[in-house]
C-alpha cells in the first residue's frame, strides 16, 4: 500500500499555554521517524472555542492532544471530536480522574494554576537570593539548594540572582583570604556547593575597575600578587572541601548556570522549568 503524501499533523491544544501538550507530544514524537507538524493551540477556554478547534483540524486532517482541565470543556472536545471525525487524546482527563480518588478531592479545574506556581516559586527564588546574598543569614543555607562561594568579584551575586530567575534557591558566601568561612558550608552536601574562580589577571582588572568607583577599598584589593594568593586560597579551600569548581573568567552567565546546574544535579537548567 502506498504511503499518504498528506502531511502528519498534531494539535496541541490547552487551557493554559499549551506547553504541556506540546512538549508532551514531541517527546512522544521522537519514538517515531515520521516528519509531524505540532501546532501548539493555547487559552482555549470555552466551548464554542472548542468547536473551532475541533472543525479547523477537521480541515487540516490533525489529530488533537489535548490537556484541558476543565471537564465540561474535555466532555466537548469528546463530542465535537466524534461529530467532526477527528480523534482527540485527553493526556489531563485520565491523571486528574486518578489523583482525585487517591486524594479524596476533586480537581480545582483552573486552568494556568501551574504556570502560576512556576511564577510564585521564582519569585520566592529571587528573594531568597537577595536575602542570602554576600554571607547574610548563612545559616538558613542549609535550605539553599546550591550554595556558590568564592572571592570578591567572581560573578557570585548575578549568577545566584539568574539561577533563583529559573528556580533555585540559591545562597552565595564570600572567600576572605584568612577569615573562616561560615560553619554550616562544612555541614552541607559537598555537591551542593560550588566554589566560583576568575583567572587572576582578569580578576585584578576587574577590581581595579570596581576601586575607581569606589575609593574606600583596601590599597591591596586589586593588586595582582594579593589576588594570586586569594585565588590560590579559594582553590586550596575548595580541594579540601570537596567543592566542584566552574571557572568564570570570560564566561557569560548564562552558560556558568547551566554547567553550575549540570554539576549540582547531573541535568541541564532547562529541566527545572
Amino acid at each position: 500500500m502506498a504511503r499518504s503524501s498528506h502531511p502528519h499533523i498534531v494539535f496541541a491544544v490547552s487551557d493554559g499555554t499549551g506547553t504541556t501538550a506540546e512538549r508532551v507530544t514531541r517527546a512522544a514524537l521522537t519514538q517515531f521517524p515520521q516528519d509531524v507538524e505540532v501546532r501548539r493551540i493555547g487559552e482555549v477556554r470555552t466551548v464554542e472555542q472548542v468547536r473551532e478547534v475541533v472543525q479547523e483540524a477537521a480541515h487540516a486532517r490533525a489529530i488533537i492532544v489535548h490537556t484541558l482541565v476543565s471537564a465540561d470543556l474535555r466532555q466537548a472536545m469528546f463530542e465535537e471530536g466524534r461529530r467532526h471525525h477527528v480523534h482527540t487524546l485527553d493526556l489531563m482527563g485520565p491523571l486528574l480522574e486518578r489523583l482525585s480518588d487517591l486524594l479524596g478531592t476533586p480537581p480545582l479545574a483552573q486552568p494556568g494554576l501551574y504556570r502560576m506556581e512556576d511564577f510564585n516559586r521564582r519569585i520566592e527564588a529571587v528573594d531568597f537570593a537577595l536575602r542570602h546574598d554576600d554571607g547574610r543569614n548563612a545559616e538558613e543555607l542549609v535550605h539553599a539548594e546550591i550554595v556558590l562561594v568564592g572571592v570578591s568579584r567572581t560573578g557570585k551575586t548575578p549568577l545566584s540572582v539568574y539561577l533563583a530567575y529559573r528556580g533555585w534557591l540559591v545562597g552565595n558566601v564570600p572567600i576572605v583570604l584568612g577569615v573562616n568561612t561560615p560553619a554550616v558550608l562544612s555541614r552541607l552536601p559537598p555537591e551542593r556547593v560550588i566554589g566560583l574562580t576568575v583567572d587572576p589577571v582578569r580578576l585584578a582588572q576587574l577590581r581595579q575597575a570596581r576601586v575607581r568607583r569606589i575609593s574606600q577599598l583596601v590599597s591591596d584589593y586589586a593588586d595582582l600578587h594579593h589576588v594570586r594568593a586569594e585565588v590560590v586560597y579559594a582553590l586550596d579551600l575548595f580541594h579540601r572541601h570537596g567543592w566542584r569548581v566552574v571557572d568564570m573568567t570570560s564566561k557569560p552567565v548564562e552558560e556558568a548556570a547551566a554547567e553550575v546546574v549540570a554539576l549540582v544535579t547531573g541535568r541541564s537548567l532547562e529541566q527545572k522549568d
